[in-house]
């Protein structure tokens, strides 16, 4: 197979296979484990959060360019539930986190059941609903709207 390029923190590098993960490009790119690693996406869109699962198809058309940043470097964010700012300090939330800030008397019950929908997030998951066991990735000014529901 051909060798793929790309680009990891402006540094020129082949790959062998059609899809690199998140681990490789860190290994690869010679990136701390506990960094964030972003593909950069051209504007107006918003660069994607690359996780250590994520794979990414670099037999795309052009060079994929990545680039690192440490975990902190944008913490804590400031999320919307319910029409409230609330801070919130990872790069991910859960079904249950998400549940707790908007009812902080939130308990799994078999009566009352929480649905979860969330707009303005990063690019891996821009809307959407939650149910439980459910993680989203995070950004900056996200709107989370949660409703709890009894059931009969």
């Amino acid at each position: 197979m051909k060798k793929l390029k790309l680009i990891i923190n402006e540094r020129h590098l082949d790959w062998n296979e059609q899809y690199i993960s998140g681990t490789e490009i860190k290994r690869l790119g010679e990136i701390p484990h506990s960094d964030l690693v972003f593909l950069s996406i051209k504007k107006p869109w918003e660069d994607e959060l690359i996780s250590n699962e994520t794979q990414v198809d670099l037999a795309r058309p052009g060079i994929e360019h990545f680039y690192s940043k440490q975990h902190d470097e944008h913490l804590p964010f400031k999320i919307i539930v319910n029409g409230r700012e609330k801070p919130w300090g990872s790069r991910t939330i859960s079904y249950e986190e998400i549940a707790k800030l908007a009812f902080p008397d939130y308990s799994e019950n078999s009566t009352t059941v929480y649905t979860v929908s969330y707009t303005e997030g990063p690019g891996q998951n821009p809307e959407g609903t939650m149910v439980k066991g459910c993680v989203v990735f995070v950004k900056n000014k996200m709107i989370f709207n949660v409703t709890p529901t009894n059931k009969s």
